[in-house]
């Protein structure tokens, strides 16, 4: 019987490192626009009421969790969308994020447990403007919400997310530069 081991197997068997004792575990997390979630049809899965509900993914269960008003919700407001991974894990069946029950005990909350784990937000490349502002204010503004919550800023609701990453300042302007 024989199998494949990719090239970083091998450089880890050869350079004799831990194969199933590693430090971190990386969480992907997901970048959309409202209502812009990935949809797969299959024949064999596929109904009316899959063409109505977008899916819920990593991203709008962050939101519905920052809503909730018990303990874990409130902890969850004091997070940005990448730290959500640290201290929740990834229900992928029932598309929602449950407390971690191992790892380090945060000191302040009872029930929460930090391990070593790192969220990663996809990529987004700058032409795909909206989504690219829309991933800067993930990254810098905590408890979002939801969509609209992204694009407002002391009750103004913005057209974008360009227009609301200018009002934060995040963005720098090429007069910087003759300054």
């Amino acid at each position: 019987m024989s199998r494949y081991i990719s090239s970083n197997e091998a450089i880890w068997r050869i350079l004799s490192f831990s194969i199933h004792e590693r430090e971190s575990f990386v969480q992907h997390l997901a970048v959309h626009l409202e209502n812009g979630q990935r949809v797969l049809f299959h024949r064999r899965n596929f109904s009316p009421k899959s063409t109505r509900e977008p899916p819920k993914t990593t991203l709008t269960a962050f939101f519905t969790l920052c809503q909730k008003p018990d303990v874990f919700g409130q902890f969850a407001k004091t997070l940005l969308y990448t730290d959500v991974p640290r201290y929740f894990t990834w229900n992928n069946s029932g598309k929602k994020w449950d407390p971690r029950k191992q790892g380090d005990v945060y000191p302040s909350i009872t029930g929460i447990f930090k391990p070593k784990v790192l969220g990663r937000l996809y990529t987004v490349h700058p032409k795909q403007c909206e989504c690219f502002f829309f991933r800067l204010l993930l990254v810098n503004v905590p408890v979002p919400t939801s969509f609209k919550f992204l694009r407002t800023i002391n009750g103004q609701v913005f057209n974008t997310y360009q227009d609301t990453c200018k009002e934060l300042q995040l963005l720098e302007g090429d007069n910087i530069i003759g300054t």
